[in-house]
């Protein structure tokens, strides 16, 4: 059997494909930058970097199936360069390098930011969406990475995109802008919250939807891969009824949280820490993410479970490992 390579192995959504795949009976060769390392799984590792196309092509050498997971996902960064690089440059780089050594299939790991959302209406697949709409960089990258997969299917290449939403749940090793949400409740270092809304999926789930995608998936489709949407209010109260931690009460207007954030940003800035609050999030706050996975249902058999449960393992695995 040709192994499968598994970009971002090494962190929460990479993580859980690569088990899943080792579970599954597949030869699983591990993408990793220097100095990193797969936890707990029995997989080979290539050392590279997505911005190094031949490092690239030595990972993907003898592949029979590509999970393009890896991505600079941070809401902020003193130098945004390095996101573009990360996010298009090396969407461009591995799937070149792929189509090179004549991979079969390419799952590549978009993201909801991706998904046009009407507003106050749930978003889909077929939801118009372009670039202006994209908050902060992160979102602009990502928009520009699942451009260039997008060509590559138009040219005949087999790529097929899956757009996870916000997945929760254990191994969350950094942790994630959304784990970070579970890691502040669990700290008591979030006494208030804003009106937005985010639509909730274990990561579990969002690794079966990635493998789904590659056995079922239609070239050049794109799935969103999700499960509930809830106010971070109802989140909060899901947290609090799992912890038994009492949830916040205060609901600040968005132009206090806008100025946080500039305030958070501009000190960023300065000082080259990351902000507590950066002006990024707080844009992405100001729309509900709110989504339908109707389509990967529909085409995929993708059925997820609740996201009281990928929260229960998120504050399991936080208050196990994450939070110390």
């Amino acid at each position: 059997m040709k192994p499968t390579l598994v970009t971002g192995a090494s962190g929460f959504v990479g993580w859980h494909v690569a088990r899943q795949l080792l579970e599954r009976g597949h030869r699983v060769r591990a993408l990793v930058r220097s100095g990193s390392r797969v936890a707990e799984l029995d997989v080979e590792t290539v050392t590279g970097d997505l911005g190094d196309a031949d490092s690239l092509a030595l990972a993907a050498s003898g592949c029979g199936l590509v999970f393009h997971v890896a991505a600079d996902y941070r809401l902020w960064a003193k130098d945004s360069r390095s996101m573009y690089v990360a996010n298009v440059d090396g969407v461009r780089n591995m799937l070149g390098a792929a189509r090179s050594a004549g991979v079969e299939r390419v799952v590549y790991t978009s993201t909801v930011g991706c998904i046009g959302v009407p507003d106050g209406g749930i978003g889909d697949e077929e939801q118009p969406c372009t670039i202006e709409q994209m908050a902060g960089d992160y979102k602009r990258s990502k928009f520009m990475g699942e451009q260039v997969a997008l060509e590559f299917a138009r040219e005949g290449f087999p790529v097929v995109i899956v757009n996870p939403t916000a997945p929760m749940g254990d191994h969350d090793f950094k942790p994630t802008p959304t784990g970070q949400i579970v890691v502040d409740y669990l700290r008591g270092a979030m006494p208030a919250f804003i009106d937005t809304g985010l639509n909730v999926v274990n990561v579990r789930d969002v690794a079966t939807g990635h493998l789904l995608a590659c056995e079922r998936g239609k070239v050049g489709e794109r799935y969103i891969l999700g499960s509930e949407n809830l106010t971070l209010g109802q989140i909060l109260r899901q947290l609090a009824g799992i912890t038994g931690k009492k949830a916040p009460t205060i609901e600040l207007p968005y132009f206090v949280a806008w100025a946080a954030g500039a305030v958070g940003t501009a000190v960023a800035g300065m000082t080259g820490k990351p902000p507590r609050v950066s002006m990024e999030a707080v844009r992405m706050a100001k729309k509900k993410m709110w989504v339908s996975h109707a389509k990967a249902a529909r085409e995929l058999g993708y059925a997820p479970g609740a996201a009281n449960e990928a929260l229960a393992d998120a504050v399991a695995w936080f208050e196990g490992a994450g939070s110390k």
